[in-house]
């Protein structure tokens, strides 16, 4: 949708947020920072604009991407407007405490070098509301212990994209058994060449199928550990 001749301004709220909405699934950057600023200088709460306007925008994009309506080029544009958007919205945010969805430490195991399927998760994740730590590429069992340590996430992703490297995620699973660890995260594995079931043998807690999937099952992982 071309909306060059919308003045973004003369939309009520509601409109706008619909807008905002169009624009996001368009990728269109210039026009999320605007949407973002009006609304902010309308005394939006930043944590208002994140969940109404982008969240909900990119909630939007990776039902379609789920549904192969949209395709990863799209969804990356997507992605970029919607970081955009959150480069206005961060500092302020952190000013405000405002809640964060969950905490994600991501990286692709040790001996991978693909960390496309890898960045697509983390702006999805990002898009809905996560704060997400990227480990990169060829990560050995200590890398992934020490972020651990340092962030304290909720949840811990393991990225391959080779059937050789794929046993990498078991020696890091069982390091943190080994550790007494295991069972103070949430442990996501993700890779084309994975499934439900190799996930399973590993030990790991979800396998995310693609990036909105592991959207979905982290929000519902993290929502269901917080309740109990």
């Amino acid at each position: 949708m071309e909306d060059d001749d919308i003045d973004l301004s003369a939309l009520d709220d509601g409109e706008l947020v619909e807008q905002m909405h169009d624009d996001l699934y368009d990728g269109l950057a210039d026009e999320i920072c605007e949407g973002v600023n009006i609304l902010l200088g309308r005394g939006w709460e930043p944590y208002r604009v994140l969940t109404d306007a982008l969240v909900e925008g990119m909630r939007i994009v990776g039902i379609d991407f789920r549904d192969g309506i949209l395709f990863v080029p799209e969804v990356l544009l997507a992605a970029n407007a919607m970081k955009a958007g959150m480069a206005i919205l961060k500092p302020l945010l952190a000013e405000t405490g405002a809640p964060k969805a969950g905490k994600m430490v991501i990286g692709t195991v040790k001996g991978d070098i693909h960390d496309i399927g890898k960045n697509l998760v983390i702006m999805m994740m990002e898009g809905a509301g996560f704060e997400v730590i990227d480990l990169g590429i060829n990560n050995p069992v200590e890398k992934y212990l020490e972020a651990l340590e340092e962030h304290k996430p909720d949840i811990i992703g393991m990225s391959a994209l080779l059937t050789t490297t794929m046993p990498y995620m078991k020696v890091v699973i069982d390091t943190m058994k080994e550790k007494g660890i295991r069972d103070d995260y949430i442990v996501m594995v993700g890779g084309a060449p994975l499934n439900e079931e190799f996930a399973e043998s590993v030990g790991a807690d979800a396998y995310g199928r693609d990036a909105a999937m592991t959207v979905e099952i982290a929000q519902k992982m993290v929502a269901e550990r917080r309740a109990a």
